[in-house]
C-alpha cells in the first residue's frame, strides 16, 4: 500500500477519483462522498490518494474538520481506510467523519478506530402526487425567483443568519453559491425567495427554497430551505416548502427527497405533516483518540 497526499490533484488523478466514487456508488447503493467534497476533487482539490501497486485503491479528502473517504470494494479490508483516516487525522486537531448510509463496513472501521458517533442526518423521501396544503405568504410578503448576479450577496447573508449555528451551511461563500450556479442541474426557476413587498432591492430577502433535481433517478430535492431569524413565526418555511414541492412535481418527478439533521425536530415534525418519510442515514464520527 502507498499514501499519497496531493495538494492538487492533476486531471487524471479527478478522472481516476471520480470513476472510483462512481463504481463504489454503484457497489454500496449510495454515494460515498457528499456534494461539497465531490466539487472539491471534481475541482482537483486536495486530496489524500491510496494505492495497491499501481490502481487505486481508496481516496480521502479533507474540508476544514470534516473529512470523507472511500475505498474500491476489491481493496477492502487491506488497511487502506484505516491508513486513509489515519492520514486525515494527522492534519487536524479533531477529525469528523461522514459515514454515508452508515454502512456496516463503515461503522466497524470507525468504531475499531476509537471514533464516536455524534451526529445523524436523516435522508427522507416523499412520493409526487401526495396531498400538500395551500401555503400562501403571509401579508406584506411576496415570492419570486432567483436571478443570477443579482441576488447572491444578499442570499449568502440570510443564508449565513438561518444557519447561523450548523457547521457546513452557515459557512457559505458567494464563491460557494456560484461554484452551485456553474453545475448543470442549476436551474433559476426552481430557487424560490420571499422577500418584503415594499423593497426593490434584493436586501429584503427573508427566506428562500432552493430545489434540485437529480439525473440519477430521476428525482428531486429540497436543496436547502432556510429563513432570516427577523421572520421566524411568519410560516415562512411551511410557505416555502411547499411552493417548491409544487415546483418539484410540476417537473413530472416520481418522488422528492431531501437530507435533514435528526437533532432539528421542527424540521423534521414539518417534513413528516408534508408526507415525507425516513429512508436512510448519514452519520458523522468524531476521533476520541489516536488513530495510530
Amino acid at each position: 500500500m502507498t499514501l499519497v497526499v496531493r495538494n492538487e490533484l492533476t486531471n487524471d488523478e479527478v478522472a481516476a477519483v471520480l470513476a472510483l466514487t462512481e463504481e463504489v456508488a454503484g457497489a454500496d447503493g449510495v454515494r460515498p462522498v457528499g456534494e461539497s467534497a465531490l466539487l472539491r476533487l471534481r475541482d482537483g482539490a486536495g486530496a489524500v490518494l491510496a494505492y495497491d501497486g499501481d490502481t487505486l485503491a481508496g481516496v480521502a479528502v479533507l474540508d476544514g474538520d470534516a473529512g470523507e473517504l472511500t475505498v474500491r470494494p476489491a481493496f477492502r479490508r487491506r488497511g487502506h481506510g484505516r491508513a486513509l483516516a489515519t492520514a486525515l487525522a494527522a492534519q487536524v486537531e479533531t477529525l469528523n467523519v461522514w459515514a454515508h448510509g452508515e454502512l456496516p463496513g463503515a461503522v466497524a472501521l470507525a468504531e475499531a478506530l476509537g471514533f464516536e458517533r455524534f451526529r445523524a442526518l436523516w435522508k427522507m423521501q416523499r412520493p409526487s402526487g401526495a396531498p400538500l396544503p395551500e401555503a400562501a405568504p403571509p401579508p406584506g410578503v411576496r415570492l419570486r425567483t432567483f436571478t443570477p448576479g443579482r441576488d447572491e450577496d444578499a442570499w449568502v447573508r440570510v443564508n449565513a443568519r438561518a444557519f447561523a449555528h450548523h457547521p457546513e451551511q452557515g459557512r457559505w461563500t458567494r464563491a460557494d453559491l456560484e461554484r452551485r450556479e456553474r453545475e448543470p442541474w442549476f436551474s433559476a426557476e426552481g430557487f424560490f425567495l420571499a422577500e418584503r413587498e415594499d423593497d426593490q432591492e434584493p436586501g429584503g430577502l427573508l427566506g428562500f427554497h432552493w430545489t434540485k433535481v437529480h439525473d440519477d433517478g430521476p428525482i428531486g430535492e429540497v436543496y436547502v430551505v432556510g429563513v432570516d431569524p427577523s421572520a421566524q413565526g411568519l410560516g415562512l418555511g411551511r410557505v416555502l416548502t411547499v411552493t417548491g414541492l409544487r415546483h418539484l412535481e410540476s417537473r413530472g418527478l416520481p418522488a422528492v427527497m431531501l437530507y435533514v439533521d435528526e437533532s432539528n425536530t421542527a424540521a423534521t415534525a414539518l417534513y413528516r405533516k408534508l408526507g415525507f418519510e425516513l429512508r436512510s442515514t448519514d452519520a458523522m464520527y468524531r476521533n476520541t483518540r489516536s488513530t495510530e
